[in-house]
């Protein structure tokens, strides 16, 4: 979306009606136990009973998913609608646009709400990385991702991390010392109760066939400079650790988003709405340093600056890259990842973005502030939205 948006007429400006996301397990922890449709369609099932919307107000359904193989193949967004129990009028799209995906996926709804092609629709995302990984799929029959005339030199992501290190000067102290930033923060907030309104709690069998209760990440550490200084690099001769490093996680997330007039009608109050969005490509250099340019793009479309922004929540792929954010924008400490990020909290990368979407949400409304900005790397689709709190 572009600066237009605020010219919109106000019946159609897309808004946010509510957002939220299942607590996120680490690999071959307590959510794993559910299938990854099962998973999301618990997402898609609470965020609609938190608001007591009626599925059947929902015209259309895209979700994100990064690994559409396996258990979450076949339009997993489909897929789990209809497994849990919903209409089957909704036309339902599974997407992949990285680790962005569930917030391009916000992005497509409020641009068909702005164009007048729906009223209602809910945005989601899945990820389920214990059993289906992010990496690339071969074997008999599948072939290979890229041609063997592929000739674009990509870094992996932990070079380009590093590579993004390195451009900033940032040590490894620095990066461990982020690191526990964020597993402080995380705790602090989890402790003060800043994450139980977004969180979906889930129900998970056990192998004695009972079902256990989850209602708080699991990817919380408690660790220390110490500690993190004793863990060995990703890559040799590296920068970033397991201690620096989004965790492996399962998880979820949905948003439901509606045009103004639909939510008036419903007698439902809108949470916040989009004031600019832009999705970019990462350089093959530094892959993943694109929050940098996409936060030029989105401050240019909404004649904004950096200190109008309250809130900034920069996707914690490794640390490097909110750091190299906030080095580059001048962004005080005291407005980025202000209860942690993807380092403690988990990246099931097809639910991220609506996990942010959540959360800046929350914290504005808990500081009494209004603008808020989320960017997420991804070396395809680097993904960023401008957020007005209403």
């Amino acid at each position: 979306m572009s600066a237009a948006t605020n010219r919109l007429p106000d019946d159609r400006q897309p808004v946010i009606i509510d957002a939220a996301r299942t607590p996120f397990g680490k690999r071959e922890g307590n959510v794993s136990g559910l299938h990854a449709v099962e998973l999301l369609g618990a997402a898609q099932t609470g965020v609609l009973d938190r608001i007591n919307l009626d599925a059947a107000e929902i015209e259309q359904v895209i979700g994100g998913c990064v690994t559409p193989v396996g258990e979450q193949y076949g339009n997993i967004v489909r897929t789990s609608w209809m497994h849990a129990g919903h209409p089957h009028d909704p036309g339902c799209t599974t997407i992949d646009a990285m680790c962005g995906t569930s917030l391009q996926a916000v992005n497509l709804l409020a641009g068909q709400i702005a164009i007048g092609s729906l009223d209602s629709g809910l945005a989601c995302g899945v990820e389920l990385m214990s059993r289906v990984p992010l990496t690339a799929k071969t074997g008999l029959g599948h072939g290979t991702p890229r041609p063997e005339s592929w000739w674009r030199i990509n870094p992996d992501q932990y070079t380009a991390a590093d590579r993004i290190a390195e451009r900033r000067g940032f040590t490894r102290d620095d990066l461990d010392a982020f690191g526990l930033r964020s597993q402080q923060l995380a705790r602090q907030a989890w402790d003060a109760g800043h994450f139980d309104r977004q969180i979906i709690a889930l129900d998970v069998p056990d192998a004695d066939g009972a079902t256990t209760r989850v209602t708080i990440d699991q990817g919380l550490r408690d660790t220390s400079p110490e500690a993190l200084a004793r863990l060995k690099p990703v890559k040799e001769g590296g920068l970033h650790t397991a201690g620096t490093s989004s965790q492996v996680s399962d998880g979820a997330s949905a948003a439901v988003l509606m045009s103004a007039a639909r939510a008036e009608a419903l007698d439902l109050a809108p949470r916040g709405r989009l004031l600019a969005q832009a999705v970019i490509g990462g350089d093959t250099e530094y892959m993943l340093d694109g929050p940098v340019e996409l936060s030029r793009i989105l401050l240019e479309r909404t004649g904004m600056s950096v200190a109008d922004v309250d809130l900034f929540e920069v996707n914690e792929a490794f640390a490097s890259i909110p750091m190299s954010f906030a080095r580059v924008h001048d962004v005080p400490e005291d407005k980025l990842n202000v209860n942690g990020g993807a380092i403690a909290i988990g990246h099931p990368a097809g639910a991220t973005g609506i996990r942010l979407v959540a959360t800046i949400l929350d914290e504005l409304e808990r500081r009494d502030q209004q603008i808020g900005m989320i960017a997420i790397c991804a070396s395809a689709a680097t993904t960023g939205i401008i957020i007005e709190r209403l």
